[in-house]
């Protein structure tokens, strides 16, 4: 027998949620020691700073980045019990807040953002040669058509802001992100990065950290700083005014005990080897090593010979002491960074920022920071297991797939003999990893 056709009402009295997952979102906040973190910055007639910056980061999860959202949630009673809040919060009022505070809230949260990472003990996962990746790389955000403070052209060829990421291990955690204005050359201020992120690393691994970076970053003072730190490095070789043809003539006078030939084809032979370059760097003389490739084309992937070869150089500097080849594939691994810059600019809506001041937005991307790595934290503890709803084999899930299996779930908020209960329905396939998932995160939130 055919269910009849159902009719629509509202619940006078039942409190019915369809993002069950904010619960998850306000137990990693606890972990994260918030409310110790904006401490120092002192009492505030109102709500306090650490129910502004919920309150945000509350928004985020539900991937909402404006500020007008926060209507919407003002007077939702589970979305203020999850979040820890005695009152929701106007759209004005936490523009004003988030305006007046925005580099000292930012810095609460870089610490928070820490402490989250360490209570989770969050696995950091090596390469092939022993290190933990650190990866640094600009990417670009479009704000095209507005009048922003720190909008302008950017190399993407569009007007917008510049976001530079640090990511670690290959799970890809957030350690920071540094806004910058949209013409501002990656290079500038990134020994401030450094200082942000290496003492962040080093905190959450004691492997030996490669750092990874490409050819905006070859720059003189990045090797001799890596040293200093005792970091190791593989940087893309910028070629600026190079020559392929002399570099490939080069190839071509060395030994074959120096450098590798190879022709995957008719018409086509690359070779591969390494020099040693002496500069000098503040009155200091430094050698470093580079890895050379060159390719040579007389004959196009269709069979058509050309008139002239077509010459290719790339090159990889590097502290490390493996062959070129492992070198070569080691920085491979760093184009991974693309799919992180996706997942902040579609997955959690951090494309066009909200504010029109440049602080603001800084602070909307370390509240990002955050969301991003406690949403990637959710999905390797509750989509890799055997009662993972998602059934296909992976090394991690995107923030989306996070959004969709454990954030947007439904559920009633009962309460009951003096407690709080959060009920799911009894077909959700999601629940086990929700609850494995939820009572790992309080006992965080404990520890």
């Amino acid at each position: 027998m055919p269910l009849k056709k159902p009719r629509l009402e509202q619940s006078p009295r039942r409190i019915l949620t369809a993002h069950a997952g904010l619960a998850l979102i306000g137990e990693a906040i606890a972990a994260s020691r918030l409310d110790q973190a904006v401490k120092s910055m002192g009492s505030y007639r109102g709500a306090d700073h650490g129910q502004v910056l919920s309150t945000y980061l509350g928004l985020l999860t539900l991937g909402k980045s404006d500020f007008e959202a926060a209507e919407g949630v003002r007077k939702d009673p589970f979305f203020l019990s999850c979040m820890g809040l005695k009152r929701g919060l106007s759209a004005a009022r936490l523009r004003q807040r988030m305006d007046a505070s925005a580099m000292d809230y930012a810095r609460a949260l870089d610490q928070a953002n820490l402490t989250f990472l360490q209570q989770a003990k969050i696995p950091v996962t090596p390469l092939s040669c022993g290190h933990v990746a650190l990866d640094l790389d600009l990417f670009a955000q479009d704000n095209s058509g507005t009048h922003k403070e720190g909008v302008c052209y950017t190399y993407r060829g569009f007007d917008g802001y510049g976001v530079m990421p640090a990511y670690l291990g290959e799970e890809g955690w957030c350690l920071a992100t540094e806004l910058k204005p949209g013409s501002e050359n990656s290079q500038n201020g990134f020994g401030f990065v450094l200082d942000r992120v290496l003492p962040a690393a080093r905190s959450l691994t004691e492997r030996p950290i490669l750092m990874r970076l490409d050819s905006a970053h070859d720059a003189r003072e990045n090797r001799v700083r890596a040293q200093a730190e005792g970091i190791d490095f593989i940087i893309k070789w910028n070629p600026r005014q190079a020559s392929a043809a002399d570099w490939m003539a080069h190839a071509d006078g060395l030994e074959a005990s120096k450098v590798k030939w190879e022709t995957p084809r008719e018409g086509k032979r690359i070779a591969t080897f390494s020099v040693n370059e002496t500069r000098s760097w503040q009155g200091q003389e430094y050698t470093f090593r580079r890895i050379m490739r060159v390719v040579e084309r007389t004959i196009d992937r269709k069979g058509q010979t050309l008139v002239f070869p077509d010459l290719e150089v790339e090159g990889w500097w590097t502290s490390l002491e493996l062959s070129d080849d492992d070198i070569i594939a080691l920085y491979r691994g760093h184009a991974t960074c693309e799919q992180f810059h996706s997942e902040f600019k579609t997955d959690m809506d951090l494309e066009r920022l909200p504010s029109g001041k440049f602080d603001t937005n800084t602070l909307v991307m370390a509240a990002g920071t955050f969301v991003y790595n406690v949403l990637r934290w959710i999905g390797l503890q509750g989509l890799i297991g055997d009662d993972s709803p998602v059934r296909h084999p992976a090394k991690r899930r995107r923030i989306r797939t996070v959004f969709q299996e454990l954030i947007s779930l439904p559920a009633q908020l009962v309460h009951h003999a003096r407690q709080v209960w959060l009920r799911i329905g009894a077909h959700c396939p999601g629940f086990a990893a929700f609850k494995r998932v939820f009572t790992q995160l309080q006992a965080c939130a404990s520890g």
